[in-house]
């Protein structure tokens, strides 16, 4: 694919991505103000499913022609819902601050969503933080909707 001057490719993250991959998790983890917690390493994100048959999560990544990566989507699947058909929900989306602009973000959602529906999810869910009016239009334009007949919930498992 390409953007203007910037061309770039969307596939699924490979095990030799997970140096890079991590540095943008980080980048993700200080935009959303949760860094200091932040303790995934890469020997994490292989042994969870970069480098496994039994992977706990999907990640895709945006990479440059040299091999830099300039954006990521990770997802995690709830097997089924009342449905029977699995849901996706997107744990992160993010690209680098200076590949912004330039369709990583969208390449990278029309790959998750072809996917999704090629594995037969019933829905792909994410969460966005309540300031982050960017995110909210970006995934308006997709088709993405607000839910508004849940709220959502946790629980601090500590331990």
């Amino acid at each position: 694919m390409s953007a203007g001057a910037t061309e770039f490719s969307v596939r699924p993250a490979l095990a030799s991505d997970a140096t890079a991959l991590l540095q943008l998790m980080r980048e993700l983890a200080a935009f959303e103000g949760y860094h200091a917690e932040f303790s995934v390493t890469a020997d994490d994100l292989l042994e969870r499913g970069l480098d496994t048959e039994r992977s706990q999560f999907r990640a895709y990544v945006a990479a440059a022609p040299t091999g830099a990566l300039l954006g990521y989507a990770i997802l995690v699947e709830v097997a089924f819902t009342y449905d029977l058909r699995p849901d996706w929900r997107l744990k992160e989306l993010y690209v680098s601050a200076t590949a912004r602009q330039l369709g990583i973000g969208k390449a990278l959602m029309e790959t998750v969503i072809a996917d999704a529906r090629q594995h037969g999810c019933g829905r792909l869910k994410w969460d966005v933080l309540p300031d982050n009016s960017n995110a909210k239009q970006f995934y308006r334009q997709l088709g993405g909707e607000q839910v508004r007949d849940w709220e959502a919930w946790v629980l601090q498992l500590t331990p």
